[in-house]
């Protein structure tokens, strides 16, 4: 363990991967974020946190099934010349019901759909909440445990990067939830955000690898678009308020 801590090249990758593992999971926290607010506002921080603690026991327990997860990645059987595993498998049905999800709330929102308020109705709404969060963190998690598995080499490494990486978005996870809640130009560009990331899923099960970094650019550049609009609308109310003012 000494030795571990002692070797920068076991920093440097704990570093690498910690970064990795938030990117990686803030489609995580804005599914759970999204789906939590479909909840009465008393229920909302409990499904985020059942949410994330869901995915860091996940991550932990696929983490210590390394050679489960090596197994899932090679091929079970062909399929028109297709080589079939069952991480394929589960990335297509994951990415599947990613878009259902995606695309169900983007028509409740544009419909103006809304849930039930009375309280038999909202204790089955948290219920089927939490079990789409924890559909949703299952595929989350497979995909961000090859992918500590490729870059670290050491499994107390990889065990701590994802524990540092679940607690950042256990912090950040409120604030993004009431964000997006409070905006929803914002909610539903983070809708359209996970129908990229689905398709994305589905496209890597099919084995045509999208490259993360051109979808998170995507992201950054919408969401820069976006904070432009915030900000130009701000301005404008803060202008109006004053000509009323006066």
């Amino acid at each position: 363990m000494i030795e571990l801590l002692s070797n920068p090249a076991v920093w440097a990758s704990f570093a690498t991967l910690t970064i990795l593992e938030i990117v990686l999971g803030v489609d995580n926290v804005i599914f759970i974020s999204i789906a939590a607010s479909r909840l009465p506002e008393h229920q909302r921080a409990r499904a985020r946190f059942i949410g994330l603690l869901g995915a860091l026991i996940l991550r932990v327990l696929l983490l210590f099934s390394i050679a489960w997860i090596i197994g899932l990645t090679k091929p079970f059987t062909t399929l028109f010349g297709f080589d079939l595993s069952w991480r394929d498998v589960i990335l297509i049905a994951g990415g599947l019901f990613l878009l259902y999800k995606a695309t169900t709330e983007i028509f409740a929102e544009v419909e103006g759909e809304h849930d039930a308020k009375d309280g038999g109705l909202a204790t089955a709404t948290f219920g089927a909440v939490i079990a789409q969060i924890m559909v949703l963190d299952a595929v989350f998690s497979l995909d961000s445990v090859i992918t500590a598995v490729g870059i670290a080499d050491h499994l107390e490494v990889m065990v701590a990067a994802v524990v540092v990486a679940i607690l950042v978005m256990m912090v950040a996870a409120e604030p993004i939830g009431a964000f997006v809640e409070a905006h929803p130009s914002t909610k539903m560009l983070a809708l359209a955000f996970l129908v990229m990331v689905g398709m994305a899923l589905v496209a890597d099960g099919l084995h045509f690898h999208i490259e993360r970094g051109f979808i998170y650019a995507a992201m950054v550049f919408a969401g820069g678009v976006e904070g432009l609009n915030l900000w130009r609308q701000k301005r404008r109310r803060a202008a109006g308020s004053m000509v009323g003012s006066d």
